[in-house]
């Protein structure tokens, strides 16, 4: 238990500063990538304007046929390469640039800014972006050179990756220890509470056992008044009543040792026949469903076999079991299956009743929890059998969950 709160913690604190550092380092490489896109515009759009000069914004392909400056490096550093182009995208001219670019890429990018039906663009296998402007002969295209721009944001993503899973290393290590520390004061009151029921309940035992005998030799007593004897009844069966709520609390508290995983030699674990022990169990109850009024039906997936305490697991079968027939409505089944699910075996107990309000479904599996509490005295008990139930399934590894609806009944579904 405190393992799997452990491991709870760590994810947990994994998975905030995890999402708030992806965030923080996402908004940073956008804002790099908007900057560094602005200055490749702001570029192109330089280069434009310089290859527009003098020309009242309209290029002839003679415009282009002498060298210009409008090639040399535009806004913050990019270079730029403007080009003349046919509404078919041929080359009609070029400025002169830094830009060492292929023919055939050029022709590539020229076609590809032609034949789109945006004004501006980006290869990203060739490292260049594209504006372009219509002339009265086809188009003017500004070509600027993104390797270094590309390259620079590649970087910072590597590294922004890099400082990610270095940060969470380092933090699943520090998380880990932390949780270990922060932990103990609740295994200290954890244990304190364990130990406080089990010596209550071994210190009750005793005279209990006393007040049962004594009561006992009276009641054996004819020389006692009839009226008297109905006191000394009441009182015996009280007494059995507690002696049966002390014994479970001292299982509920080995079932907590083992759970908790600081004594797992409570448990004798052995490779048992899952599918037969369930078969048995319900076997059991066959006549007590009988007298409740309601039947029990079985689908039992053969040679499930699980390693696990026989008589522990035994015990949280029939209190499902139990439980089932004691709430079925009468003339219903209640329908007990066996299967695999994955690599799990999943044992589910199904009754037809009412459904269990929402309010108290969360909390059945508590101590001394009793939803129906106008039946409590009719129908016995403490409250205790499923918090008990769920604390031997947890202790041998496994899940216990209950869901209940009008339509499908109750069903609780064990996986191990």
């Amino acid at each position: 238990m405190f393992k799997r709160l452990r491991i709870q913690f760590v994810v947990i604190t994994l998975t905030l500063v995890g999402v708030v550092m992806a965030a923080t380092l996402g908004v940073s490489c956008y804002s790099n990538y908007s900057t560094q896109y602005s200055i490749t515009m702001e570029s192109l759009e330089k280069g434009l304007r310089s290859a527009s000069a003098g020309t009242s914004g309209i290029l002839t392909d003679t415009d282009l046929d002498a060298p210009s400056d409008s090639g040399s490096h535009g806004f913050s550093g990019t270079f730029t390469l403007t080009v003349t182009a046919s509404a078919t995208g041929a080359i009609t001219g070029k400025s002169d640039s830094p830009i060492s670019i292929s023919a055939e890429d050029l022709a590539t990018i020229v076609d590809e800014a032609v034949t789109s039906s945006s004004s501006s663009g980006q290869n990203p296998d060739y490292h260049l972006a594209w504006l372009k402007r219509p002339t009265n002969t086809g188009y003017l295209i500004s070509i600027a050179d993104t390797s270094s721009r590309d390259s620079a944001l590649n970087r910072q993503l590597l590294m922004s990756i890099g400082i990610f899973v270095g940060a969470l290393a380092v933090l699943f290590v520090i998380a880990w220890f932390l949780s270990s520390w922060m932990l103990e004061p609740v295994k200290d009151a954890w244990e304190r509470q364990r130990r406080f029921i089990s010596d209550a309940s071994h210190e009750l035992k005793t005279p209990l056992s006393v007040i049962i005998a004594n009561t006992g030799i009276l009641q054996r007593d004819h020389d006692i008044p009839r009226q008297s004897m109905r006191w000394i009844d009441s009182t015996a069966d009280e007494a059995g009543t507690m002696k049966s709520l002390v014994e479970e609390l001292l299982v509920l508290a080995r079932t907590d040792e083992a759970a908790s995983g600081t004594a797992q030699s409570v448990l004798a674990r052995e490779d048992l026949d899952l599918s037969e022990l369930v078969d048995e169990s319900v076997l059991e109850f066959d006549a007590i469903a009988f007298e409740r009024g309601c039947s029990i039906d079985t689908d039992i997936e053969k040679g499930i076999r699980f390693s696990a305490d026989k008589d522990q697991l035994g015990r949280a079968v029939r209190t499902l079991v139990d439980n089932a027939s004691k709430y079925a409505t009468k003339g219903t089944t209640v329908m007990v299956t066996l299967g695999h699910a994955g690599k799990r075996a999943k044992l589910t107990v199904n009754n037809a009743g009412p459904a269990i309000n929402p309010e108290d479904l969360g909390h059945l599996f508590d101590r001394f929890y009793r939803s129906d509490k106008a039946r409590a005295r009719e129908t016995g008990g403490f409250g205790l059998g499923l918090a008990i139930c769920k604390g031997i399934i947890e202790a041998h590894g496994g899940e216990i969950s209950v869901s209940s609806t009008e339509r499908d009944g109750t069903t609780f579904t064990v996986l191990l």
